[in-house]
């Protein structure tokens, strides 16, 4: 019942542009995130501890936003379809945004669920890679199967930083854990 109410209240705010005049639970960006534990990399699903906020900003007012922290680059890469990056770590903590396509990470060594995800580009396409080097012996591979190209952005943050968030689950997010934030924008949050 509180989810419920939480939700009814971001909708109510989305809506009339106004402040919120009672207490709510604010809905947050969930996000797989390639992760490493005991120097191995792992698959998690990250819940960022920034909330979304209605937008004041002139362009996005009223829509539903998350701020995801400081950046310092931003990389456009094109990766041609059945391009097999191999095996390897993250150069940087980095955003990952797959704005087209598909790419296919797989932690090796585990043949669970658990270490396999598939990010499809467009809305859903936001992960976050942190198994650099130096918390990581050997990485994760990534391909991309897709019959066209995948295009992804890779967006270092400032001096390194991993945003806060919280660990939902091993494994990637669900589709189910990740389009939640489709509501903001339907009204059916």
């Amino acid at each position: 019942m509180q989810i419920i109410n939480a939700f009814n209240c971001i909708y109510r705010a989305l809506v009339t542009f106004a402040a919120m005049t009672e207490p709510c639970l604010a809905l947050s960006l969930n996000v797989t995130a390639i992760s490493a534990q005991n120097g191995a990399s792992v698959l998690e699903c990250w819940q960022m501890n920034t909330p979304f906020v209605v937008s004041t900003e002139a362009g996005t007012a009223g829509s539903a936003s998350a701020v995801l922290g400081n950046v310092t680059g931003l990389t456009y890469t094109v990766l041609p379809a059945g391009f097999d990056g191999g095996l390897h770590v993250a150069p940087k903590n980095q955003w990952v945004a797959f704005i087209k396509g598909i790419a296919v990470v797989t932690i090796p060594g585990d043949d669970s669920p658990n270490g396999t995800a598939t990010i499809t580009g467009g809305g859903f396409g936001l992960i976050f890679a942190a198994d650099t080097k130096n918390v990581s012996k050997i990485g994760h591979i990534t391909r991309y199967p897709g019959i066209t190209e995948t295009v992804g952005l890779a967006i270092p943050t400032e001096d390194g930083e991993i945003p806060m968030h919280k660990v939902l689950h091993r494994g990637p997010c669900s589709a189910y854990e990740v389009t939640g934030q489709l509501g903001l924008a339907t009204g059916r949050g």
